[in-house]
């Protein structure tokens, strides 16, 4: 068996807008990529299919209605650390977003020797 020891660490997530922009690139895409810039072992992105936010607005995926208006979520599951360095890095960019963290415990399991 070639699992990991697991790793304390959290669950970094940030939600913004399908179709927003920073320096002129999806703001998702900018996130994954400054996150690869810093290190951060893996990120992904999410579309959502409905939802509403603190402006109380709903939001659903609809064909052609809408389009780019729905939030997409983009998770980190890294060390404190490297959290703080991508939180670091989105303030110096004067970017508003929301963000959630939570604990979480992470390893692999299974591998290459089966």
């Amino acid at each position: 068996m070639n699992d990991t020891a697991s790793t304390q660490g959290v669950y970094l997530r940030f939600f913004v807008h399908e179709n927003r922009r920073h320096a002129g690139v999806l703001l998702y895409d900018w996130l994954l990529a400054e996150a690869k810039q810093l290190g951060l072992s893996g990120g992904t992105a999410f579309r959502s299919i409905a939802g509403y936010g603190r402006h109380g607005v709903t939001h659903e995926a609809h064909f052609l209605e809408l389009a780019g208006q729905v939030a997409v979520r983009v998770d980190f599951v890294v060390p404190r650390a490297a959290a703080d360095k991508m939180l670091a890095r989105v303030r110096e960019e004067g970017l508003e977003m929301f963000y959630a963290i939570f604990p979480a415990e992470f390893g692999t399991l299974g591998g290459a020797g089966k």
